[in-house]
């Protein structure tokens, strides 16, 4: 903080100097760093935006709590009559995903494109796509409501949900011959 305001001084007065403009040392004093705390709260300028965002907060909340319940709960799946060992990310999808298949999901899943098995989960999750090159095993959410598992590799931005550990060879053979069904569950 001691750099920011030195530092920040300079500049104003660089700027002055080259734009000809007729402000002074002390009104270079008075500016405020972005990132100072409020003299009335403890809040950085970034927090208090944060603050005014309740819909950032609130998926925060959810995720620190389907997280907790996550932590003692195993999501399982099993496509069409063979399970399958998952390693999932750690991201609030994967836990309201979770979240849904407590009571059991089963979803109806379509060859597309000859590398993957598309199907609805039935309702819109939250999502933070991320342009990636996905690979054999790869379990991903694709527009909020898709479940997308992959037998082969594409490009495209989906959110990351897990990984299946079957050799490629293995999820060709469990993928590549047809429609499947998933099921999840929490065990």
């Amino acid at each position: 903080m001691k750099r920011t305001v030195p530092l920040m001084i300079s500049v104003l007065l660089l700027c002055t100097v080259l734009s000809g403009c007729k402000a002074t040392v002390k009104e270079a004093e008075r500016a405020t760093p972005v990132n100072t705390i409020y003299a009335d709260t403890e809040y950085t300028y970034e927090e208090k935006i944060d603050d005014q965002m309740p819909d950032k907060v609130e998926t925060i909340a959810v995720y620190e709590e389907l997280t907790r319940q996550e932590n003692e709960d195993i999501m399982m799946m099993t496509i069409n009559d063979t399970k399958v060992d998952v390693t999932w990310e750690n991201n609030v999808s994967v836990a309201e995903l979770k979240e849904l298949a407590a009571d059991g999901l089963t979803i109806s899943m379509s060859m597309y494109g000859g590398f993957e098995q598309v199907g609805s989960i039935g309702k819109n999750i939250t999502q933070d796509d991320k342009q990636m090159i996905t690979s054999a095993g790869d379990i991903v959410l694709y527009s909020g409501n898709q479940l997308v598992v992959f037998y082969g590799s594409n490009s495209w931005a989906y959110t990351r949900l897990g990984k299946i550990k079957l050799t490629e060879k293995e999820l060709m053979d469990l993928l590549g011959k047809g429609d499947v069904t998933i099921a999840l569950s929490v065990e």
